[in-house]
């Protein structure tokens, strides 16, 4: 099913898939299959937007120069241009900021990133996968949501049903949530 979602998307003309499902179906496990599916499995970045404090979304997204601001002793390149060439997944989307949104659709349409302080963007090469619980498009219809980033995000769309639904694939979720805990 991921693969027939992504038929429009390569690698070399990287679009963005959301990954939409209620919490706990294994939408990471979708990011990662899309990632393989396009030949982009390495380097893998999952990035839980919400737990990104507004003040530093940029500078760890985007990274910064050195003497951007008071703690920034040193250039810092930022999860986007440290996983160049691979995947970065936003996990939680649908909590982003609406002021956030507008800096993360600079990446989404120019596929560029302009670090804090800096004068120049750095141009990237990123699968960007995005995934929600929430109806981002009940979202936009009242404004909380861009309809602009949703279009750039929603270029492949793939829903995960709930497990409930799909009882064939609990022990294989299972197995790879035992395998990232290490037992």
């Amino acid at each position: 099913a991921v693969t027939q979602r992504l038929s429009g998307l390569t690698r070399s003309r990287p679009g963005n898939v959301l990954v939409e499902g209620e919490t706990g179906v294994g939408k990471e496990l979708v990011a990662r299959a899309a990632a393989a599916v396009l030949g982009r499995e390495k380097p893998f970045a999952a990035v839980n937007v919400a737990g990104l404090a507004r003040g530093v979304f940029e500078s760890q997204l985007f990274g910064h120069v050195a003497g951007a601001f008071s703690d920034a002793r040193s250039a810092a390149p930022g999860i986007v241009v440290a996983h160049d060439g691979g995947t970065l997944f936003l996990d939680e989307i649908g909590e982003l900021d609406i002021e956030l949104q507008a800096k993360l659709l600079r990446l989404l349409e120019n596929r560029e990133v302009l670090p804090v302080g800096a004068q120049k963007p750095i141009r990237v090469d990123v699968l960007v996968v995005a995934a929600t619980n929430r109806d981002l498009e009940e979202m936009v219809e009242r404004g909380a949501f861009r309809r602009d980033l949703f279009a750039r995000l929603a270029m492949a769309r793939i829903h995960v049903p709930a497990l409930r639904e799909r009882r064939e694939d609990v022990f294989h979720v299972a197995c790879e949530l035992a395998r990232r805990a290490g037992a």
